[in-house]
């Protein structure tokens, strides 16, 4: 059941698309007050973001505002597109909802914002619906959140963000191998538990890419690399013998498993798509 606070505002949704308003003229990023809706506690402020990424800080939140994010080519706007938020772990004072057509369906309550954790969703499912909880005192009350928004690429590069812990298929796996942020050969060497994630430490003997130095250089004659990927603690990964072929995704700067085959297994599926000539993109296996 909807708050009445709630169900009225998405009433008057449904009547008219409420005045921009807008604290910034930063269009990837957005900073306001709820102290600025002085007496009027239940608008609803427009606010509109053009970039890939960004961020948003509601200092006070009162009333609600609708975010909307919208791409800033037009090579973004013919492709699919997927939205991921970051809140940070001390944003307070709010429920975010994704709005379309005045229809709000709960995204992450006030409670789960505090865990810091990546949520994902379609652009095409609407907009963020941000509202205020009622607070005596607001004063200690910030919602601040990190967004990025990427082209889906067929979902390859974002399934351990939606869809975790499905093994690749033949298909994906070659995909990712094309398209994903980094990609790198190397073994397990330790996995630590966070909170719902499991970081996953790794030691590479070759980076064939990678996006935003998420991997550090180990020094000395081997020429080996290190880091860290994560990955939700529900796929139960473990350290084990064997060399793996390492894809995944970076967002806000850490990197996330994608599909991570075994070394040889995924040696012998792409020799094999070489020869049928099926291979979406070259590799130097060497």
């Amino acid at each position: 059941m909807l708050s009445p606070f709630l169900a009225c505002l998405v009433a008057m949704l449904l009547l008219c698309r409420i005045a921009s308003s807008q604290y910034s003229s930063d269009q990837c990023s957005w900073r306001g007050s709820g102290l600025t809706h002085e007496s009027h506690a239940r608008d609803v402020e427009q606010v509109y973001l053009r970039c890939s990424q960004g961020s948003l800080e509601w200092l006070y939140p009162t009333g609600a505002i609708i975010v909307n994010l919208r791409p800033n080519t037009a090579s973004q706007a013919a492709g699919r597109l997927t939205v991921c938020i970051k809140p940070s772990e001390d944003s307070r004072g709010t429920n975010i909802y994704l709005e379309k057509a005045g229809e709000l369906r709960l995204l992450l309550r006030e409670q789960d914002q505090a865990l810091g954790e990546v949520h994902c969703f379609g652009i095409q499912e609407g907009a963020l619906f941000v509202e205020a909880i009622a607070h005596r005192d607001i004063s200690r009350k910030i919602t601040a959140f990190q967004y990025e928004l990427v082209s889906d690429r067929q979902g390859a590069d974002f399934r351990s963000l939606t869809a975790p812990c499905q093994p690749c298929n033949d298909a994906e796996m070659l995909l990712a191998m094309c398209t994903s942020d980094f990609v790198a050969r190397g073994s397990i060497r330790g996995v630590e538990e966070e909170a719902g994630q499991s970081a996953v430490t790794v030691t590479l003997s070759r980076l064939y890419r990678q996006k935003s130095r998420v991997f550090a250089s180990g020094g000395g004659r081997t020429r080996q690399w290190v880091g860290r990927v994560k990955m939700p603690r529900q796929c139960g990964v473990k350290p084990g013998e064997g060399e793996f072929l390492f894809t995944g995704t970076v967002r806000f700067g850490e990197a996330w498993l994608g599909c991570a085959p075994r070394y040889k297994d995924f040696l012998k599926l792409y020799r094999e798509a070489v020869e049928q000539g099926t291979n979406p993109c070259q590799m130097d296996t060497e």
